[in-house]
């Protein structure tokens, strides 16, 4: 249901906004991002309800709290942002603003980018410390292909949940689910880690983020499939990859993406991973296929990335077309 009636237009704007202008450096060093003082919030429920002198059973319950009042406050904050713009003569435009900030292509593209570049003139180490901005394992475990890999799985998964994930909740529920949203997906990727620390008290988090991304993630699928002609690659080898390696994945969502771009670019993704404190010792997607990637891929899975975001864009602008006939 949408919210009201231009919701799919003001959608379209935004993610327009978003790919050409993205996050100004220049605002945000002024003003906190709003997910910053997500964050800040998310800290302060950290410190009082995730004590070590806690049972498992008490952090859980904190974090069950925790997410209820993120998911609560979200909706309300989202909604009372569309009661204050609604009567505003330009109300649309400011959420269109609004709905932009949130929406993550443009700074996606500049980080993967930068492990790119980071590779290309400062050789390992340059990627290695690019790609620690983007990715939690521990980059001095990877080699130059595993820099690479790290980058396009992270522009994968990223941009199912800090694109598509974003523009359908939006789509169905307005600012405040699109508030709503991020709040919950900002405290997965802090809270939501399965080591000793967070185990217990990122439980509901991790778990409800992984609910509320099962309809991106397999949107995200489906475009990064039809975008493979982009970067040489094949639609149907993209489609058989999802559907014969998505599920080997850890996370319920993640490996949708990744298993598309893994096919779209014929490479081996995922696969055991090395993280501060564990390991994950997932099978790869797309076993078959090349491991050395190089900063070259990472080139390419971006390419794949901007076209399956022009597609999203013609799919959110045909929705809206047939909701106005």
């Amino acid at each position: 249901m949408l919210i009201y009636e231009n919701a799919l237009w003001v959608l379209l704007a935004a993610l327009l906004l978003d790919a050409v202008i993205g996050d100004p450096g220049w605002l945000w060093k002024r003003l906190p991002h709003p997910v910053v003082w997500i964050g800040k919030v998310i800290a302060v429920f950290d410190r009082h309800f995730n004590k070590t002198a806690h049972d498992p059973f008490l952090r859980k319950l904190g974090g069950v709290l925790t997410l209820l009042f993120l998911v609560t406050g979200g909706l309300l904050i989202g909604g009372g942002i569309h009661a204050l713009v609604a009567s505003l003569p330009l109300g649309e435009f400011v959420t269109v603003v609004i709905a932009a900030v949130f929406i993550a292509l443009n700074s996606l593209y500049r980080h993967v980018a930068a492990v790119r570049d980071g590779l290309q003139t400062g050789g390992l180490e340059g990627g290695r410390e690019a790609v620690s901005m983007i990715v939690g394992r521990d980059p001095k475990q990877l080699d130059e292909a595993g820099v690479s890999r790290a980058a396009i799985e992270s522009c994968a998964e990223n941009f199912a949940d800090g694109v598509v994930a974003p523009v359908f909740w939006f789509a169905v529920l307005g600012l405040p689910g699109l508030i709503a949203y991020k709040a919950v997906n900002t405290a997965d990727s802090m809270i939501g880690h399965k080591n000793e620390v967070y185990r217990d008290f990122g439980w509901a988090a991790a778990r409800f983020d992984d609910l509320i991304n099962l309809p991106a993630s397999r949107l995200s699928a489906l475009f990064i499939a039809l975008a493979a002609p982009r970067a040489r690659g094949s639609i149907q080898k993209s489609i058989r990859c999802v559907l014969d390696d998505a599920g080997k994945h850890r996370s319920p969502n993640a490996g949708w993406p990744e298993a598309a771009m893994a096919g779209a670019l014929n490479l081996s993704l995922a696969g055991p991973r090395i993280y501060p404190g564990y390991t994950v010792n997932d099978r790869f997607l797309n076993a078959s296929g090349r491991r050395d990637a190089s900063a070259a891929d990472i080139s390419r899975a971006l390419t794949v990335m901007l076209g399956a975001f022009a597609l999203q864009a013609i799919f959110v602008a045909v929705l809206a077309i047939l909701f106005a006939l």
